[in-house]
């Protein structure tokens, strides 16, 4: 049943749960490399906040907020409905009574094109601690 209610399993074969975060694919109980839910974006009065890892927040900047991931991870994001992508930083965490997967910056957002509706399915893959060669985006 919990299958159904997230939209089914992770494409590296992990299982799949509805969590107070959104759909969150999990290996092993850690987070999985992929993983699929909604992504809002920063509202504007958080600008200049310090955030989780102590960095002062930015919309110019490319980074997000996510609740399992390790602060200083890289995801590559997709929007599914246009299959823009774009690299972030995790920086920040979101409230625990949010039910997204990952809060981005307004300069991420627009990337993926979704600043005008607001939410966006997506898919979120882990890239490491370490900055990736190329952030490529699309």
């Amino acid at each position: 049943m919990m299958a159904l209610l997230s939209g089914a399993f992770a494409q590296d074969n992990s299982a799949s749960y509805v969590s107070a975060y959104g759909s969150v694919s999990t290996r092993n109980g850690k987070p999985s490399k992929i993983q699929y839910g909604t992504a809002s974006y920063y509202h504007d009065k958080f600008e200049g906040r310090k955030t989780a890892n102590g960095e002062i927040f930015t919309q110019k900047g490319m980074t997000c907020a996510h609740n399992t991931l390790p602060l200083g991870t890289w995801v590559r994001v997709t929007n599914l409905s246009n299959k823009k992508t774009v690299v972030v930083r995790v920086t920040d965490r979101l409230h625990h009574k949010n039910p997204r997967l990952v809060d981005l910056s307004k300069a991420a957002a627009k990337k993926l094109a979704y600043t005008g509706k607001g939410l966006t399915k997506v898919k979120v893959e882990v890239l490491g601690k370490n900055p990736p060669e190329t952030v490529a985006i699309k």
